[in-house]
């Protein structure tokens, strides 16, 4: 909840946006730009809804592999350093 009067700074807290607020300005741009393709070529915009779901599911698997890679890099990362922690070390 936020205070009274403070409703109209909602999204100009220093300039800094949160996740939520650039993911919804992404799927409201998409959007946008899905309306525009409708009315200037409407067949390439229903075949573009029809494959933007197969796309996502060919990329998930190397999503899912880049996340794999990213954890195992954190994981070396974190092995190579623990000698240097445990040690207290200042670099």
């Amino acid at each position: 909840m936020l205070p009274m009067g403070a409703e109209w700074t909602h999204g100009l807290r220093s300039g800094v946006r949160d996740d939520t607020e650039v993911a919804s300005m992404k799927v409201l741009m998409l959007f946008l730009v899905w309306c525009i393709l409708l009315v200037l070529a409407w067949p390439i915009a229903l075949l573009a809804l029809v494959l933007l779901p197969l796309v996502w599911l060919l990329a998930l698997p190397f999503r899912l592999l880049g996340l794999v890679v990213a954890a195992l890099f954190a994981l070396l990362k974190a092995v190579l350093t623990l000698p240097a922690r445990l040690l207290n070390y200042r670099g």
